[in-house]
């Protein structure tokens, strides 16, 4: 073996052994702190809490930089040192999402423009164009500077690329005209995107690419879709040509990675993840009773603000490259501004580190050390207070700190099980948030419509007692891979469905699996542009059943069992329809839920149907928590993946993970009451000493988690 071979295993080997996890880390910002020669006190108390990793350095390129060509490297260097001595390793991020005053002045132009034409002020963040050649060549400086400094240190084990890319739709006039080049290649000429886009409409057909016109003026779907997929390019081209750089200037075992802020606009993880050695990003929640499992929150925001999001969030996050991956960011005391103050109960710190561990994390990273004493960020609460002093918070994660240092053997390099698998699709999300299906209340439209779909689907398997894996539409494998590994998909929302997506679902229940198809699903195709077929394309056939009208419910609308509205008898099952129906047509399916209603009554809620080996339910509209989460278990059939729980009250999730010593039970009580389960096989803590035999009544404490290796 050569030494460039030998050197190449070894920095595989350590990859391999830091991605093993759980580990507990942290933001660290020594430099923000108003006495920053307390250091040593800091790194101290981080091994207290067994914290293991910080992250340092991704958000002052004005401190490395103080001045055009002047840098100031040294400052960190202590930092470094006293984590070496600590052994605490160190993920060193590169500077360029928070660009100096100085080169903002000098440099207007690199500023984003927005749709209307206006730029985005600097004194905040991101404001920056970072296609623009002259931001790239700063950029590029300051990233040589600091890791060519830096990025061998022993103490680095990672570099986050810039951070939370893709905040804005760049509509500076070099990128427009580039947009153009770049639909140019992929049409090839003027008639085919003529033709592809239907731009006969409102005389939209252009002669000459010069005539394209600008974004800010668009009305046309397909367009629009075109630009939102071009903008996401331009982010994960960013983060590309960052890793080239860097990977020039680290150690070949340094990992490459960057914080994903899954709802930016401009932002398709799948695409950012090719250019990562690990993907990682922001998993923040609301603690308090939005972590009461019976709870319904009002989703699309930044943060989870129920559990089965923030159950869908991590899930998502691994689902970036099918992988473990890394919380660069999740809340310590709190999160946000000062009115969402909301400071987690006791126990509920632990409970979100075990669900993300459950789902396949290998870092917990909390945002942030101690909490800012100035800036915009004063009331985001870090496991220290404003007083430096360590309180409950760094007392519940040092706790999480033992727990994961007992469980290491039973979790390393452990997979998260996943017996559903919920497809996204960042194509359907754009469609929808350029005409959204959903109303924000009265005329409003909610431009969030897509995640809401998914969301509700997502929350019936969690109910259900379903583990998720977030399954990208770019990522679907063939049929029969999808067969082998998922009994049961459910595809929610897909508006922009290519053919090739829709024929390997049809045939994923041909042969032998459970799919299970929500509204809008198969309407639109991969261009944006609506079909001229009978809805829903595809699936229509194999589902034996059909729509050709559709509507946006201004009310929710009673459903019942097919029986209790052909017969008139009492219902067998019966809730509400809200949102969005697509009006079913039985053709060969089985008709399971109506609406009860003197106009839409003569359709379809949901369908079934055998096809093949398998069977396809069709869920027509959005349905209330309770009767969707019925139809997901009578749709998902038995469970292959069995609990040891033999009976689950409503507030308990049950996830679980394999690795070298077996199966391991991450078992949550989401409620501020105790409650009690029963157990179906005999189960022992991989964190302690206890134990449960067989048919064991055990009780679980409010916000309580427990880990379970099966006897």
């Amino acid at each position: 073996m050569t030494v460039s071979e030998a050197a190449g295993e070894a920095s595989v080997d350590r990859l391999r052994a830091w991605r093993g996890g759980p580990r507990l880390g942290t933001a660290y910002y020594n430099e923000y702190l108003p006495d920053p020669s307390r250091l040593e006190t800091d790194l101290r108390l981080m091994s207290e809490a067994g914290i293991t990793c910080i992250r340092v350095g991704e958000s002052v390129w004005s401190t490395w930089e103080p001045r055009d060509g002047e840098f100031d490297l040294e400052w960190l260097t202590p930092v470094l040192d006293g984590a070496h001595a600590h052994g605490i390793d160190v993920i060193l991020g590169t500077p360029t999402y928070a660009v100096p005053p100085w080169l903002a002045a000098k440099h207007p132009e690199v500023a984003v423009a927005r749709k209307d034409g206006s730029t985005v002020p600097w004194g905040g963040r991101q404001e920056v164009d970072y296609t623009s050649g002259t931001f790239l060549r700063y950029a590029e400086r300051v990233i040589r500077a600091v890791l060519g400094r830096h990025g061998r240190h022993p103490a680095i084990v990672g570099v986050q690329l810039d951070n939370e890319a893709g905040l804005h739709l760049i509509h500076n006039e070099h990128v427009v005209a580039r947009f153009r080049r770049w639909v140019a290649g992929r049409y090839g000429d003027v008639d085919t995107l003529n033709r592809e886009w239907g731009l006969t409409y409102w005389s939209h057909r252009i002669a000459d690419w010069d005539e394209l016109w600008a974004p800010a003026g668009n009305t046309t779907p397909a367009y629009d879709l075109a630009w939102r997929r071009f903008q996401a390019e331009l982010t994960a081209e960013f983060i590309g040509w960052q890793a080239g750089i860097a990977r020039e200037l680290v150690e070949p075992d340094t990992f490459l990675t960057t914080c994903i802020a899954y709802q930016r606009p401009a932002m398709d993880d799948v695409a950012i993840g090719a250019a990562l050695d690990i993907a990682s990003g922001n998993a923040y929640y609301l603690a308090q009773e939005s972590l009461d499992l019976d709870r319904t929150g009002a989703g699309g925001q930044w943060y989870a603000d129920d559990v089965p999001q923030l159950i869908l969030s991590v899930d998502r996050m691994r689902g970036t490259q099918q992988a473990p991956f890394l919380v660069t960011e999740t809340g310590a005391a709190s999160i946000g501004p000062a009115w969402l103050t909301r400071p987690p109960y006791d126990g509920q710190l632990a409970q979100a580190a075990w669900l993300m561990v459950a789902r396949g994390a290998r870092l917990v990273s909390y945002w942030h050390w101690h909490t800012l004493h100035s800036g915009a960020e004063v009331h985001w609460g870090g496991i220290l207070g404003h007083d430096l002093a360590p309180g409950r918070i760094h007392g519940e994660i040092a706790g999480i700190g033992r727990q994961f240092a007992a469980a290491a053997e039973w979790l390393a390099d452990a997979e998260p099980d996943a017996d559903v698998a919920l497809v996204h699709a960042h194509d359907s999300e754009w469609m929808m948030q350029f005409e959204p299906p959903l109303s924000a209340g009265g005329d409003a439209p909610d431009r969030a419509s897509y995640g809401r779909i998914v969301g509700a689907f997502g929350r019936a398997a969690v109910d259900a007692g379903r583990q998720i894996a977030h399954v990208n539409e770019r990522q679907l494998p063939s049929a029969a891979d999808l067969a082998r590994r998922y009994p049961v998909v459910i595809v929610a929302g897909l508006v922009a469905a290519s053919d090739r997506t829709l024929d390997v679902l049809a045939e994923y229940a041909r042969l032998g699996g459970r799919l299970i198809v929500g509204p809008r699903t198969g309407y639109g195709d991969e261009e944006g542009r609506m079909r001229a077929s009978t809805a829903p394309a595809v699936l229509g056939p194999a589902a034996g059943v059909r729509y050709r009208e559709f509507a946006a419910l201004a009310e929710p609308v009673a459903v019942e069992t097919a029986s209790g509205a052909s017969s008139g008898e009492p219902a067998a099952a019966s809730g509400h329809a809200h949102g969005w129906m697509d009006a079913l047509e039985a053709d060969g399916a089985e008709v399971l839920l109506r609406f009860r209603h003197p106009h839409y009554g003569r359709w379809a809620a949901v369908t079934r149907r055998a096809a093949g080996e398998g069977a396809i339910t069709v869920v027509g509209t959005l349905l209330d928590r309770s009767l969707l989460a019925a139809v997901m278990t009578d749709a998902a059939g038995p469970a292959s993946i069995v609990s040891p729980l033999a009976a689950r009250p409503s507030t308990v999730t049950a996830h679980s993970l394999v690795g070298g010593r077996g199966r391991v039970w991450v078992v949550h009580n989401w409620s501020g009451s105790p409650c009690t389960v029963r157990l179906r096989r005999a189960v022992a803590s991989v964190v302690d000493d206890t134990a449960h035999g067989e048919d064991a009544d055990v009780e679980l404490a409010p916000w309580d988690v427990r880990i379970w290796s099966e006897a």
